[in-house]
């Protein structure tokens, strides 16, 4: 009651007091505060926030579409349309060359090649229209690689194959289109930096637990091994342990040896966290109490101290992916890291090392835009996480 009491003073010395619905609506206010749950208060402060909203919608669409890439993308990522090699990306048009309202359609595209820089030059044909479906019959695949089907997200209606394609982003040199790969990398960049940090966090707080629940030289050994990895600089430390590795591994051997480097260097700091906060909670009156009423030692650990701080954790999670997304896309982007078959960005943006292909066709950096703003809408969902687990927050 002491802040609807503060509310009608000042409602008082402004100028009239509350009338009686606009008291009771505030008491009824009060009391949903004070009856929530921590859950429920963290959610309130969550949506409030509302750059961390739409960035988790944001992030939500990658996932679905890392999760539905052979579905999304129109074409298998390894298809080649040589005759469409640095296609510019399409141009979705409703409205045709005489003025008529349309379904969504593109035009023919028409190569030709100007006779003194022998550069490759696209023009439309507005002669010949492809029209845009949903929900199309495409080239098969297998969904999760469990059943075969041919149909996709979209596609061009009655379109020879040799003819036209739809490229959204564009096509690199050799006539893929940029969208579906782009579409394909999201499933390998996004899940090595979801898998590594899920390691990272299983090392780290067993590891942080032990050594601020127990103490004594077991701490003292943790704590000198952190000390040992953080004071090796990270990014010479990541390139040598990416350079060791095999380079004919399998692709999903190298995959998992990619993520598991990453887990190994990336652990030390949520491992620190934790233990400061192990050694806070431990002689709290709640821990001696579940001591005195026989709990184990695990138990306490995972019924009572954890779950004082788990927001803390998966906020500090959340602001962990962006940067393993980074150094996966940078080690691949300088041969580091995963390599062709394998699709992710950094792959994709080998290309980019090429400046002729960069000054030719500059969507070949899609990907980079791709990781910018996953990266961006990552940060802003953690702030929003960050804030609303906030105790002392409003």
């Amino acid at each position: 009651m002491q802040r609807v009491e503060k509310s009608w003073i000042r409602r008082a010395d402004e100028e009239a007091p509350f009338s009686q619905q606009e008291f009771v609506e505030e008491v009824k206010g009060d009391e949903k505060v004070y009856v929530a749950s921590y859950r429920q208060l963290m959610w309130w402060r969550f949506v409030k926030h509302r750059m961390a909203v739409v960035s988790s919608v944001v992030v939500l669409i990658f996932y679905l579409i890392a999760i539905f890439a052979e579905f999304v993308a129109p074409y298998i990522p390894d298809n080649t349309f040589i005759q469409y090699k640095f296609a510019p990306p399409s141009k979705i048009r409703i409205v045709d060359s005489e003025g008529r309202l349309s379904r969504p359609f593109i035009y023919k595209a028409v190569r030709e090649r100007d006779p003194e820089t022998l550069r490759s030059i696209y023009t439309e044909d507005e002669e010949v229209m492809y029209p845009i479906s949903f929900f199309i019959q495409g080239p098969e695949y297998e969904m999760w690689g469990f059943w075969k089907t041919n149909i996709h997200l979209f596609g061009l209606l009655d379109a020879p194959r040799e003819e036209q394609g739809i490229f959204l982003l564009g096509a690199d040199r050799l006539g893929q289109d940029l969208f579906s790969r782009v579409s394909y990398g999201a499933r390998v960049s996004l899940t090595i930096g979801l898998v590594s940090v899920v390691i990272s966090l299983v090392v780290g707080i067993v590891l942080g637990g032990i050594s601020g629940y127990y103490g004594g030289a077991i701490d003292n050994a943790i704590q000198r091994l952190i000390e040992f990895i953080r004071a090796i600089p990270e990014i010479p430390l990541i390139m040598a342990l990416a350079a060791a590795l095999p380079a004919d591994l399998p692709v999903i051997q190298l995959y998992f040896g990619i993520t598991i480097l990453l887990a190994f260097v990336g652990w030390t700091g949520l491992a620190r966290v934790v233990r400061g906060r192990f050694l806070s909670l431990r002689e709290e009156d709640f821990v001696m109490a579940a001591r005195f009423a026989g709990s184990s030692e695990m138990r306490i650990i995972i019924r009572h101290m954890m779950p004082s701080f788990l927001s803390h954790i998966i906020a500090s999670l959340t602001l962990s992916i962006p940067g393993i997304i980074l150094s996966e896309t940078g080690l691949s982007f300088i041969g580091l890291g995963l390599r062709a078959p394998a699709i992710s960005w950094g792959v994709l943006l080998q290309e980019a090392q090429n400046l002729r292909s960069v000054a030719l066709a500059p969507w070949v950096l899609t990907p980079a835009l791709a990781v910018i703003v996953t990266v961006l809408a990552f940060n802003f969902l953690g702030d929003g996480i960050r804030d609303a687990a906030d105790p002392y927050a409003k």
